[in-house]
């Protein structure tokens, strides 16, 4: 094996470095090792979730961190090496190296990952804002927003829109925090052991990078141009999901999903997910209320085949999602400040949440370009997606047809999927395509033969060994892409 771990590593299990668990005394740290025995990284272990009262906000060479924070020095000959910065830039603690090229770190690296995925870090000064206030407050938001006229909530939400696009952590349009984080990790253990790491790529089939197409369809305007998003897709060749609202409700009356439209749609190779119950904002407001609407929300799935869910207006909450019961949720933004709750995962590639699959919305809302903001073609859209490709992502698109009658959506999104269709790297999946590979890639290990690393398990047929080089710096093909085998 390449590795070896005192514990089961987040972190390695999400790149997939091979390791296996060796256990031991250890005193409640970490050790990962090199297979000969020799340490190559070290740090005091936090269960995730466990205090995020003390956790706090801290910079490594310029990469964010939300962390409860190790001061102590570990015993043995080590040297501080890089600093870990508070918010005023004094330093709160040292990365340690010692002669043999080993690092201590004054964190855990797990509990990093883990607290930015599940927006830990949104807690940070506001303390007093409890939970429960903030969804009372959505409550309220949504209960007073079907008698507001649209007009007048567009006033309101372009006026907060350049306070709120200012927010410093997580940045926008793009957040690449989380991602530097796993470049600095890797490359640093890849330098100790003076060996390139191997890792099974993020994307089957030699894909590089991935482009999925979703649509919500929240009001009866929307159902019914669902044709003018759909005829842009179909004229290319390309397959979306389409999210809709199981249930008719006054005063926020919706639609009635024909069974004819599923079929359609599903014979066309697209994919049909549940869009929260009602789109009135309560699905997430308590536990109790998510229960009482989860057997609807269940039979709608089953009614129309539907395995994936996202909750209206992005709502959710970390340990709730899985008690929907789907194989993957896509109610996570990347970075998305604009939106009742915003925040966002960080992450450009899918992650999971025990066992479900998440997958980010990691392009901009189409909602916030062209009605909030005032875009008027696919510019950024465009810039986020090079960066996606350049990182090996995922560019997760929501697009919504309620949109689509006026205004540059329809030509917008023609002009960008013409861009990307032919593009030799990209894997154009549905939602449920890249779960499946996600939970494949999950399952499977590396092994080596004597010759060379090889992938075993269900991603063997269709997933690829690449190497990662010390630093784990990004190249123009993508960060995990140095040599294939």
């Amino acid at each position: 094996m390449f590795l070896s771990s005192t514990h089961a590593s987040l972190l390695l299990d999400t790149l997939k470095i091979p390791y296996e668990v060796a256990g031991g005394s250890d005193g409640g740290v970490t050790r990962i090792s090199a297979s000969s025995g020799r340490p190559v990284i070290s740090w005091r272990r936090r269960e995730v979730g466990e205090g995020d009262e003390a956790v706090g906000a801290y910079r490594l060479e310029g990469i964010p961190l939300c962390v409860r924070l190790d001061t102590g020095v570990p015993s043995g000959s080590w040297m501080p090496a890089t600093p870990v910065t508070e918010p005023g830039g004094s330093v709160g603690a040292w990365v340690q190296r010692d002669a043999e090229g080993a690092i201590h770190l004054p964190f855990d690296p797990d509990e990093a990952i883990g607290n930015t995925l599940r927006e830990v870090y949104d807690a940070i000064g506001t303390r007093g804002a409890s939970a429960p206030a903030r969804r009372a407050a959505f409550a309220a938001y949504y209960a007073a927003k079907p008698y507001i006229p649209r007009s007048a909530q567009l006033a309101i939400r372009r006026r907060f829109a350049r306070i709120q696009a200012r927010r410093a952590f997580p940045r926008w349009p793009i957040e690449d925090g989380l991602h530097q984080l796993y470049d600095w990790l890797v490359g640093c253990i890849a330098e100790a052991i003076g060996a390139p790491i191997p890792t099974i790529a993020s994307w089957p089939g030699g894909r590089t990078w991935c482009l999925v197409l979703t649509h919500d369809v929240e009001q009866l305007e929307g159902y019914r141009r669902l044709p003018v998003l759909r005829d842009v897709e179909r004229s290319l060749g390309l397959r979306s999901s389409w999210n809709f609202v199981p249930e008719r409700h006054e005063p926020h009356a919706r639609y009635e999903v024909e069974p004819a439209t599923v079929d359609r749609l599903v014979s066309e190779g697209c994919e049909v997910g549940v869009h929260g119950l009602r789109h009135d904002g309560r699905d997430l407001a308590s536990l109790q209320i998510l229960e009482q609407r989860l057997p609807a929300i269940r039979a709608a799935a089953d009614r129309w085949g539907a395995v994936g869910f996202r909750s209206p207006a992005t709502h959710r909450t970390w340990d709730w999602m899985p008690l929907l019961g789907f194989d993957y949720d896509s109610s996570y933004p990347d970075t998305d400040p604009f939106e009742p709750r915003s925040g966002g995962c960080c992450s450009l590639l899918p992650f999971m949440n025990r066992d479900m699959v998440e997958l980010p919305i990691t392009l901009p809302q189409d909602h916030t370009l062209f009605s909030i903001l005032g875009e008027r073609d696919e510019r950024l859209w465009v810039e986020k997606t090079e960066h996606i490709r350049r990182r090996g992502g995922m560019a997760l698109a929501l697009t919504h047809p309620d949109y689509a009658s006026s205004g540059p959506l329809a030509r917008s999104y023609g002009s960008y999927l013409e861009r990307y269709r032919d593009d030799p790297g990209v894997w154009h999946a549905l939602p449920r395509e890249v779960s499946a590979w996600w939970r494949r890639r999950l399952a499977s290990s590396l092994v080596h033969d004597g010759e060379r690393w090889r992938i075993a398990g269900p991603a063997a047929d269709d997933g690829r060994v690449v190497l990662v080089g010390a630093r784990g710096v990004p190249t123009e093909e993508g960060p995990w892409v140095a040599h294939t085998s």
